[in-house]
C-alpha cells in the first residue's frame, strides 16, 4: 500500500488528531504540591525531568482543561528551544503542560499510530516544515499552533506505522533500560561512598590533607578559533562544559569538537589521560565526569589527575558530596568561578590504603558496567538515527504484521 500525504488541519477537522498548547499559569497558581508543571527546561534527552518542577494544585485542575498529559501524547517544545520531543508513555506520571509546549494527541488510532507520530516528528519532512515556519516569523524560536496545524504528514498503512514504531521503539526502550540501570549502579556506588567515608565514625580519625597535595589540578584553554591549523582535520578530543551538560552518567565517551596537534600545543595542560576527573568550574560550576578518552580541555574546567592515594572513583564522589563547599569558594562578578588556587587548598580526608583499595574493588565493577551500557546505548542510538530517515521515507520497508 502506498504512503499518503494528509493535511494536519484536515485530520483535526475529522477529529482524528488534536494539537494544543499548555496552560498559562500565574505564579500565584503554582506551588510545591500537586501535578508537575512542565516547561522546556524539564524536557531533556527524550524524557520529562520532573525533579525541581513547579507544581499545580490538583484541586484547581478544572481550569486547566485538556492541557494535562495523557498516555501516548507527543510533546513538542514550541517556544524558546523548538524541537525537543517526548513520547508520553503509559507509566509516565501526569503533568500539566506549560505554554512553551505543544501536544499532539491522536484520537483515531486506525488512521494514526501515536508511536509512529513521535518518530515522524523526528523526520526530515517534519524538520523542514518546522524550519520553514520559523523563518516566516520575527521570533526565530517559536512555532505557533496555527503553524503546526498547517503542516502536512505522510502516512503509510496503520500496520506499517506500528511496525516502524516497533523497530525504532525497541531501540529506544533498550537505551532507556540502560539509563535506568546506570542510575541504579551510580546510586549503589554513592551509597557505599557515603557509608564508608561520610557517615562512618572511623573517618573522623583519618589524616586530612589538601586537594593539591593528593592530586594534580590543571586547567585548560581555547586555541584561536580563527586559526584553521588548530582545528581542521583535528583528531584530538577537546572538551567544553557543554559536552558534560547532557550526560546522564558521569562518564565522558566523546566530544563535540576536535583539535589538531598544533591546537593541542596551545594548551599548557596538554593531553590528559583516560581516567581524568573533570569538574566544570564556571557557568555553571558542578558538571562532573570521568573521561574514558584522552582529552584536552578548555578554560571552563578544573581537571584532576588522580594518584593511587586518592583514585578517581573516590575523587568523583568526594566532589559530589562537597559541591556546596566548592561553590562557596567561588567568586566573580559576571559569573561565579572556582579557581584552581581556591580549589587546591580544600581539605580532604585520606582513608587508609587498605580501605581505599577495598572501596575501588567494590565500585570499579559498577563503573565498568556503566561504561559498557553507555557504549551499547551510543551504538543503538547511532543505529536508530541511521534507520529513522530510511524508514520514514519508505526507502527501507518493514514487514507489517496483522493485528
Amino acid at each position: 500500500m502506498s504512503w499518503e500525504t494528509h493535511s494536519v488541519e484536515q485530520l483535526i477537522s475529522e477529529q482524528k488528531l488534536i494539537i494544543g498548547d499548555g496552560y498559562r499559569a500565574k505564579n500565584s497558581e503554582l506551588g510545591s504540591v500537586g501535578l508537575p508543571f512542565v516547561r522546556v527546561a524539564n524536557v531533556a534527552n527524550n524524557r520529562v525531568v520532573l525533579d525541581g518542577a513547579d507544581r499545580f494544585p490538583e484541586e484547581n485542575l478544572e481550569i486547566v482543561g485538556e492541557k494535562i498529559s495523557k498516555p501516548f501524547d507527543v510533546l513538542l517544545t514550541s517556544k524558546g528551544t523548538v524541537g525537543r520531543l517526548i513520547y508520553v508513555k503509559r507509566e509516565t506520571p501526569k503533568f500539566v503542560y506549560s505554554p512553551q509546549l505543544s501536544y499532539w494527541r491522536v484520537l483515531d488510532n486506525k488512521t494514526i499510530f501515536s508511536g509512529f507520530l513521535f518518530y515522524w516528528m523526528q523526520s526530515r519532512e517534519f524538520f523542514l516544515q518546522v524550519n520553514g515556519l520559523k523563518s516566516q516569523t520575527d521570533m526565530a524560536d517559536f512555532v505557533s499552533l496555527s503553524d503546526q496545524r498547517r503542516m502536512k504528514i505522510t502516512l503509510p498503512s496503520i500496520s506499517e506505522q506500528r511496525a516502524i514504531a516497533d523497530v525504532l521503539g525497541s531501540l529506544d526502550d533498550k537505551i532507556e533500560l540502560n539509563r535506568r540501570m546506570n542510575a541504579t549502579l551510580e546510586s549503589m556506588a554513592r551509597a557505599v561512598f557515603r557509608q564508608w567515608f561520610v557517615e562512618s565514625e572511623e573517618a573522623k580519625g583519618w589524616e586530612v590533607k589538601t586537594v593539591g597535595e593528593v592530586v594534580s589540578v590543571v586547567g585548560g584553554s581555547t586555541p584561536s578559533t580563527t586559526n584553521s591549523a588548530f582545528w581542521e582535520s583535528g583528531d584530538i578530543h577537546w572538551v567544553t562544559p557543554k559536552d558534560l551538560s547532557p550526560l546522564q552518567s558521569p562518564i565522558l565517551l566523546e566530544t563535540n569538537s576536535l583539535i589538531t596537534e598544533l591546537g593541542l600545543q596551545q594548551i599548557s595542560s596538554g593531553l590528559l589521560p583516560v581516567g581524568t576527573v573533570l569538574l566544570s568550574s564556571r557557568a555553571p560550576i558542578g558538571y562532573l565526569a570521568i573521561s574514558q578518552i584522552p582529552v584536552a580541555i578548555n578554560q571552563g574546567f578544573i581537571a584532576i589527575k588522580c594518584k593511587e592515594e586518592i583514585p578517581n572513583y573516590y575523587m568523583l564522589h568526594w566532589l559530589k558530596e562537597n559541591m556546596e563547599a566548592i561553590v562557596g569558594r567561588a567568586n566573580g562578578t559576571t559569573f561565579l568561578e572556582i579557581s584552581k588556587s581556591n580549589f587546591r587548598p580544600m581539605p580532604i580526608a585520606v582513608p587508609p590504603a587498605d580501605k581505599m583499595k577495598t572501596f575501588v574493588e567494590l565500585v570499579e565493577p559498577l563503573y565498568i558496567k556503566i561504561v559498557a551500557n553507555l557504549r551499547e546505548s551510543h551504538t543503538l542510538a547511532a543505529l536508530r538515527d541511521a534507520l529513522l530517515p530510511r524508514l520514514m521515507s519508505g526507502e527501507v520497508r518493514v514487514k507489517a504484521e496483522k493485528r
